[in-house]
């Protein structure tokens, strides 16, 4: 039995799986080895299985055995499988240290690193997963690496003939299930002379 996916936020008592046989006396149905944190539990007459606790991510997949025994003689059974998964749901967004960051950047200079930025996300597996992106800001003169979080500029900058000050909004993104969540910070490029 492989039952649809569970949340990390399903409730005690969620229904899981039902068990049955093809049996012409009535069974006995009981979990006999697998589930060794008791997260489960199986109605004796009617094979439905149910959660017992708050579930963790953490220890799951769980594959535990389920016996159908012949009410009138216990050398008469059978066993099946049962794996359950359970999705980590994505709970927290990224969050940058600072929301606001100022840098310097000498005029004249060729293209070059302006900045490191790094976001941390309590998630684990592919929902702490993050890649860079700047969401808004002159796109013609920074770039980020997606991966790294370090900005840069593409281009030398004239502090007497363009802006002396940039503003640049940077996003790191998650690979969240079900859905991405996004943290946000600014970054203020002084141009110098």
């Amino acid at each position: 039995y492989l039952p649809p996916p569970l949340s990390e936020k399903t409730q005690p008592d969620t229904f899981v799986v039902h068990i049955s046989v093809l049996y012409k006396v009535p069974v006995t149905y009981s979990i006999v080895s697998g589930d060794k944190n008791g997260y489960f539990i199986i109605d004796s007459s009617t094979g439905i299985i149910r959660t017992r606790k708050n579930l963790k991510p953490e220890d799951f997949p769980v594959t535990f055995n389920v016996q159908a025994t012949d009410l009138s003689n216990a050398a008469i059974y059978n066993e099946v499988s049962v794996t359950v998964e359970v999705i980590d749901e994505n709970d927290f967004p990224p969050v940058f240290p600072h929301p606001l960051i100022e840098e310097s950047l000498e005029e004249n200079l060729s293209a070059t690193q302006i900045v490191q930025l790094k976001a941390q996300d309590n998630d684990t597996g592919r929902n702490g997963f993050l890649t860079y992106g700047i969401l808004s800001g002159d796109e013609q003169k920074f770039r980020i690496d997606q991966s790294t979080g370090i900005l840069y500029s593409t281009t030398s900058f004239d502090y007497e003939d363009e802006p002396t000050e940039y503003q640049v909004v940077v996003y790191a993104e998650d690979d969240g299930i079900p859905e991405k969540k996004r943290g946000y910070c600014t970054v203020v490029i002084k141009i110098i002379d």
